[in-house]
């Protein structure tokens, strides 16, 4: 017959993580998307831009640019070099860095809720790492109690 001398309760946050699963980006995007379609679209473009311009490619496109930007000045090409300027200078700064921003901000809001979840997970980990404790508490108490009789019983049996 087995003695049960600690009973365990899981904690709450266990189940609410395997339901939940890990946050991401896209849960993130979905939680904006509930506000309004607006806000979903901009969330998304911001993040497909975001994404986009920060690749080697894109670098590669703006080195391009740069380079046709300085060839064109070297030689003396005003229409090209007006372009060219325009394009990197009004284009590039005053429509990349707002979207880069909104996308950013998208994917701080999905490591904000990262975060949140590793704190939560730790909290978890900690109360479960106090029932182990309390386990163990639980099981040397009862061993020691075995030990007691034991030592009662060699005793007794010592004296006969």
């Amino acid at each position: 017959m087995a003695v049960t001398i600690f009973k365990y309760a899981p904690h709450e946050r266990i189940a609410e993580r395997e339901k939940d699963g890990p946050p991401t980006v896209r849960k993130t995007v979905r939680k904006i998307a509930a506000e309004s379609s607006v806000k979903k679209f901009n969330a998304r473009l911001g993040l497909a831009i975001t994404a986009s311009v920060g690749t080697m490619w894109c670098a590669y496109v703006f080195a391009v640019i740069g380079i046709m930007g300085v060839t064109a000045a070297l030689t003396s090409n005003t229409g090209l070099v007006l372009l060219v300027g325009a394009v990197s200078g009004y284009f590039l700064q005053l429509f990349l860095l707002p979207v880069i921003i909104v996308g950013q901000n998208v994917q701080a809001s999905a490591s904000d809720a990262r975060a949140a979840a590793t704190y939560k997970d730790a909290t978890a980990i900690l109360a479960e790492s106090r029932q182990i404790q309390e386990h163990l508490a639980a099981q040397d108490a009862a061993t020691s109690a075995l030990l007691d009789k034991i030592a009662k019983l060699e005793a007794g049996l010592a004296k006969k």
